[in-house]
């Protein structure tokens, strides 16, 4: 499986699902510069951990990219043909802007606008978390819907589609 140069794609899927290796091995085939756009930000120890193990995964050929909230801005700063950039993870972005009280339709549209004209290659992880219970409290119910309607969006302007389960990745969408 490949995504071609200049391409853009989305792989979806649960907690601990295998998305983020996936998508990291896809990025990997492709023959230029590697960036990967962290959104995670280190509130606590546990999270500082999982990072650490995410940073450790990758080898020499990745430049990291330290960006909770200006994603649109970052893709477009660093964009370039040949280059394959690897965001992971969108759902870690939308609840930062979330709990920043930033303006969620606006930072998509931007977004949006900033894949649409990319010249680098660009493999989105999102978190697919519409497929198990309602949540008990207001703000879990607004991020559940707010995830899902990105991912929506994404996937109807991207050329493929992933979703991936127990590690074995599903094409939704694209050759």
């Amino acid at each position: 499986m490949k995504v071609n140069s200049g391409q853009i794609a989305l792989v979806l899927g649960g907690a601990r699902s295998g998305k983020s290796s996936f998508a990291q091995s896809l990025a990997e085939e492709s023959d230029g510069d590697l960036i990967y756009i962290a959104t995670a930000q280190a509130f606590d120890d546990e999270m500082a951990k999982r990072i650490a193990r995410h940073q450790s995964d990758r080898g020499p050929r990745w430049h990291t990219l330290e960006c909770p909230l200006y994603l649109a801005d970052s893709i477009a700063e660093h964009q370039g043909k040949g280059q394959t950039i690897l965001v992971d993870c969108l759902t870690l972005w939308l609840s930062n802007l979330m709990l920043g009280d930033h303006d969620i339709p606006a930072a998509v549209s931007d977004l949006i606008a900033s894949l649409k004209v990319s010249t680098a290659s660009v493999i989105l992880v999102s978190n697919e978390v519409g497929q198990g219970i309602v949540p008990n409290n207001e703000l879990a119910r607004n991020f559940r819907d707010e995830a899902g309607w990105l991912n929506q969006k994404l996937a109807s302007v991207v050329e493929n589609v992933w979703f991936v389960t127990a590690g074995l990745p599903q094409k939704l969408k694209g050759y």
